[in-house]
C-alpha cells in the first residue's frame, strides 16, 4: 500500500493557476466564497480560533503566529504567518510570509501544504471588498490608499471588483513605494496617482490604510477633512500597540472590526472601549440591507485578519489545484502498509540489522 500523499501547492502552482483562470476571477472567486462562510451559509459548518503566537523583540521587531480553521467532518487548516517589517529592505523579501496546510478532519492525515504569502493578500483584500461593499457609497468614485506595499495593490485589486473607480490617489512615507506602485498595480496610465496625504483624505470615498507604522507611532492619517461619508478599511493594525487611526476619528464613526476580541487585541480598536465598536463584519454581512444604511457617516472596518479567511483559501487553492492538476505530491508522513508498525516504512535491512544486533547479546 502506497503512503498518503501531501499535495504541495507551491509558488509555480499558485501561478499556474492564476494563469488559467484569470485573477479577476480568483477575486470573484475568493469573496463569493468568504462571504457564504462569514455568514454562515448551510452547511457550512465552519468554526476559528483566535489566534496566537509570539511577538519578535529580537533581532528586530516582529510576529509569528498560527490561525486555525475547521470546516467539521472535512478540513482543519492552520495558517503560520510572520510578519517583519524589515523585510523588504534587509531580507529583500515580503513583510507577510505564511504557509498555509490542510488537514483531513477524518484522518488528521496533511492533505496540502500550500503558499500562504499570495493567498494573505488575496484574502484581505476580498474582506476589505465585502464590509466595504455593505459599508461604502454604492457610486464611490475615488480610492485613496496610504501605504504602497504589498497589501494595498490587493486591496486595489479587489475592491475594484465592486466599486467603479475612475481614480486612486496614493501616498507612502516611502517615496520608493510611491513611485513603483503604478508599475505594480498594472493598471492603464493615469489612473493612479500620487497625491500629499491631505489630498488623499478630502478627496477619497473610499480610504485603506496598509502600512507597516511601528506601535505607538500612529496615526498615520490626520482624519480632520474626510468625506462625511468615507469609508475606511484599516487593515494595518496587527499587533499589541500598533494602530494607524486617531482616536477622534474612530469614536465619531461606526467602526465593524473582523473579530471583536482579536481587533481589541491587535487592531485599532485596541483604542475604543467595548461599548464604542460598532458591529462585526458577520453581523453587517448577515443583515447588509439594515447597515447599508450607516453609509452617510463614517465607517471603518477594523481589519485584523481572520482564520477563517485562510480556510476560504486553503479551500480554494487545493479546489483549483485538483481541478488544473498543477502542483506535486510527496509523501511526507511516515506511513506504509502496517499502521501499527513504526519501522514499517523503513528499508529491510536497517531493521533487520538491528534485530541481529539485539540477537547476538
Amino acid at each position: 500500500m502506497q503512503a498518503e500523499r501531501t499535495h504541495i501547492v507551491d509558488a509555480e502552482a499558485i501561478a499556474a493557476i492564476v494563469a488559467k483562470v484569470g485573477l479577476g476571477h480568483l477575486y470573484d472567486l475568493t469573496i463569493a466564497r468568504m462571504e457564504a462562510v462569514l455568514t454562515g451559509a448551510p452547511g457550512a459548518q465552519v468554526e476559528m480560533k483566535q489566534r496566537d503566537g509570539f511577538l519578535l523583540e529580537a533581532p528586530q521587531l516582529g510576529l509569528l503566529e498560527w490561525m486555525p480553521a475547521v470546516r467539521h467532518g472535512v478540513t482543519v487548516s492552520i495558517k503560520i504567518v510572520g510578519y517583519n517589517p524589515h523585510n523588504p529592505v534587509k531580507n529583500r523579501l515580503p513583510t507577510i510570509l505564511s504557509t498555509l496546510c490542510a488537514f483531513d478532519a477524518d484522518s488528521g492525515h496533511l492533505r496540502a501544504v500550500i503558499d500562504g504569502t499570495f493567498a494573505t493578500a488575496i484574502r484581505t483584500g476580498a474582506a476589505s471588498a465585502l464590509a466595504s461593499r455593505v459599508l461604502a457609497r454604492p457610486d464611490a468614485a475615488v480610492l485613496g490608499l496610504v501605504g504602497c506595499g504589498a497589501q494595498s495593490v490587493t486591496q486595489l485589486h479587489a475592491l475594484s471588483r465592486v466599486f467603479p473607480f475612475t481614480e486612486v490617489l496614493v501616498c507612502d512615507t516611502d517615496v520608493r513605494a510611491e513611485n513603483s506602485f503604478e508599475a505594480r498595480a498594472r493598471l492603464p496610465e493615469g489612473v493612479v496617482r500620487i497625491a500629499p496625504l491631505a489630498e488623499v483624505e478630502e478627496r477619497a470615498d473610499v480610504l485603506c490604510t496598509a502600512t507597516s507604522v511601528a506601535p505607538r507611532h500612529g496615526p498615520v492619517i490626520r482624519g480632520t477633512a474626510l468625506k462625511p461619508w468615507v469609508h475606511i478599511n484599516a487593515i494595518g493594525s496587527d499587533m499589541p500597540g500598533k494602530t494607524e487611526l486617531p482616536l477622534d476619528l474612530l469614536r465619531g464613526a461606526v467602526v465593524c472590526p473582523d473579530h471583536m476580541e482579536q481587533a481589541r487585541a491587535e487592531g485599532d480598536c485596541q483604542q475604543l472601549a467595548p461599548e464604542e465598536i460598532g458591529p462585526s463584519l458577520t453581523e453587517i454581512l448577515q443583515d447588509a440591507d439594515a447597515h447599508q444604511k450607516l453609509s452617510p457617516v463614517t465607517t471603518v472596518y477594523d481589519s485584523t485578519g481572520l482564520a477563517l479567511q485562510d480556510l476560504v483559501m486553503v479551500e480554494v487553492f487545493e479546489e483549483l489545484a485538483r481541478e488544473l492538476d498543477v502542483g506535486h505530491r510527496i509523501a511526507i508522513e511516515a506511513t506504509a502498509d502496517d499502521p501499527q508498525d513504526p519501522y514499517s516504512f523503513l528499508p529491510g535491512p536497517v531493521t533487520r540489522s538491528w534485530a541481529a544486533r539485539l540477537g547476538a547479546r
